[in-house]
């Protein structure tokens, strides 16, 4: 695909710099790239200076942390103005919340015979390249593997840091509703990452994005990555109806994961693409 709407770079949990990364997706064919890593926008000027010298279009993009019914929500802006006050507000407070959640992960850890976690998983941060910002529980799992208290990552999240696990520590993350005024507050456009990743009933899915939709967001993301074509489609009615814009991306994290860098299953041709309303950076579209 020559778009690419969601990837993360070393900013937050991916394994390549920013500037790497766009090199890459540029060999991949991408055209018009959104670096959309978690909770921080400290990549895009990086990104963007790699991607002008490649005449690339580099999208403003960033995946915040919210809250909804219980349960943590990722939430894309695009296209925004990175310096207004409500976003850079925002986004302060999630750098510090996550680094009191790093803290608290290597605390439990520490209780469990692997002391030493935060510096470890730091230090593979700052290996991959260096960010003002908290090392992610990926971090933490090549650290357990690197000190082998473990085999792999997987099963670092299986038994230690996955969903209801020890090392899953819950944050205190701003309401759904909040996140998505802060995001158009910027000028962005909003869309609802990966629907189908939250363990929801079907109903549930459903009050989700109408309340997503109620506070304001623009489009869903109907394709995210390799995600199996039954839940392309199911998202894709759910689309059509409450009259929603889509999004699309490969999720990408970094070299043999989840997906390759502009690489994404097909979306449905009669759907509505969010990317048709960005602005355009005028010396790109003269390349």
């Amino acid at each position: 695909m020559n778009v690419d709407l969601h990837c993360h770079s070393t900013a937050s949990d991916g394994a390549l710099a920013p500037a790497v990364l766009v090199a890459r997706a540029f060999e991949k064919g991408v055209r018009v790239l959104a670096l959309t890593d978690h909770d921080t926008v400290e990549g895009l000027d990086e990104a963007r200076a790699t991607a002008q010298s490649l005449g690339m279009q580099l999208v403003n993009g960033v995946e915040l942390s919210c809250t909804w019914g219980g349960a943590t929500i990722h939430v894309l802006g695009y296209d925004f103005d990175q310096n207004a006050p409500a976003l850079v507000a925002a986004i302060a407070q999630l750098h510090d919340g996550r680094w009191l959640r790093s803290e608290e992960i290597s605390r439990k850890l520490s209780l469990k015979g692997m002391p030493g976690a935060l510096d470890g998983a730091r230090a593979i941060q700052q290996e991959l390249g260096d960010s003002g910002n908290a090392p992610a529980r990926p971090h933490f799992a090549d650290w357990m593997v690197r000190e082998g208290f473990v085999k792999d990552r997987a099963e670092a999240f299986r038994k230690w840091l996955g969903a209801g696990k020890l090392g899953d520590v819950k944050q205190h993350w701003p309401t759904l509703e909040d996140t998505v005024q802060t995001l158009r507050a910027a000028g962005a456009w909003v869309s609802l990452a990966h629907p189908w990743h939250y363990d929801f009933t079907r109903s549930k899915r459903r009050k989700l994005i109408g309340d997503y939709m109620g506070a304001g967001g623009h489009a869903i993301e109907v394709v995210n990555g390799h995600q199996p074509a039954d839940q392309v489609g199911s998202l894709a009615i759910l689309a059509r109806e409450f009259g929603l814009l889509v999004s699309a991306g490969s999720d990408f994290h970094g070299p043999g994961g989840w997906s390759e860098i502009g690489e994404y299953r097909a979306i449905p041709e009669d759907l509505p693409l969010l990317w048709g309303r960005f602005k355009h950076d005028p010396i790109i579209a003269t390349v």
